[in-house]
């Protein structure tokens, strides 16, 4: 046994061995028989070692790959959230506007909590508000009197909301209806309890039931380039009676007109137009000299 494992060992450096002489190819099989069991397991373990480093490397790759597309994703979902909220901006500003309706004066046309898509471009390029069309209105100067500016950035984010429809809008903002424009003569009422337009009755439809046209008696006339404006609820809605004897007597300039209120779009279940009136058709142009001075003369009027 000794001799043998001697011989083994001295196999690969003996010159006289004759199994190497003989070119049998013993020799490399007796060498890796004698080889050292530990450096083979040296060698398998560093091989398990460089293996293990290159999961350690891919799974790091993988971890930072992951990381990245995730930050990626957050960024383009951040670019197309804010290119779309820059283009309904754009899109209020100029053209289509939101605005969520806070009273009940208008009722039953419009009521509390509806939203309504205001045109901008129906007076744009040079037509104005007829009677009968429902309009939003600056009321600053006319409605509401002048207030200083507040903080910027609560307003600017206040008017950001109430553009996309999203809040109340600007206590200086109205929504009425035009009854009379440049030149008409409006009065409340006739002995039938009728309101007139150049001494033409108007039939009313859209009032609240139940509403009178007036509870508060005038007679006016509305100067060039300026709107007489009224609620269908006449009996909740502040409008340009209770503006008599404010500077302008109530009368709204039509350059502070918004636009026209086309289209009721939220509650779903209300989505539709904002439906025109007949009442107006039958009722002339103003004299071509205006009406005559007196009560109804200068846009002063009376109440009563």
């Amino acid at each position: 046994m000794d001799t043998e494992a001697q011989h083994t060992e001295r196999g690969p450096s003996s010159d006289t061995d004759p199994d190497r002489d003989s070119g049998t190819g013993e020799g490399p099989r007796s060498a890796r028989v004698s080889g050292d069991p530990e450096d083979c397991g040296s060698d398998s373990r560093s091989g398990s070692g460089s293996s293990s480093d290159s999961r350690s490397g891919s799974g790091s790759d993988s971890g930072s790959s992951e990381d990245a597309g995730f930050v990626s994703s957050w960024r383009r979902t951040a670019l197309v959230g804010g290119a779309c909220v820059t283009f309904l901006l754009l899109l209020s500003h100029f053209v289509m506007q939101p605005f969520l309706i806070p009273s009940r004066s208008m009722e039953p046309t419009l009521q509390v909590g509806d939203r309504i898509l205001v045109n901008k471009l129906a007076y744009r390029f040079g037509d104005e508000p007829h009677r009968g069309d429902v309009v939003v209105f600056d009321g600053t100067g006319s409605f509401v009197p002048e207030e200083p500016e507040g903080n910027p950035v609560t307003g600017l984010l206040r008017d950001a909301a109430a553009a996309l429809g999203l809040a109340e809008p600007a206590e200086t903002d109205f929504v009425k209806r035009v009854v009379g424009t440049g030149g008409d003569r409006v009065v409340c009422c006739d002995e039938d309890g009728r309101l007139t337009v150049n001494g033409v009755p108007v039939v009313e439809r859209y009032l609240m039931p139940g509403d009178p046209p007036s509870g508060v008696p005038f007679d006016i006339v509305v100067p060039p380039g300026r709107l007489w404006v009224m609620g269908d609820h006449r009996s909740q809605s502040s409008d340009s009676r209770d503006h008599l004897g404010s500077p302008g007597g109530g009368m709204v300039p039509v350059d502070e007109v918004v636009g026209r209120a086309d289209r009721i779009v939220w509650p779903f279940g209300r989505w539709t137009g904002v439906a025109g009136t007949d009442g107006f058709d039958a009722v002339p142009a103003p004299p071509p000299g205006g009406h005559p001075a007196g009560p109804a003369g200068g846009g002063a009027g009376t109440r009563g």
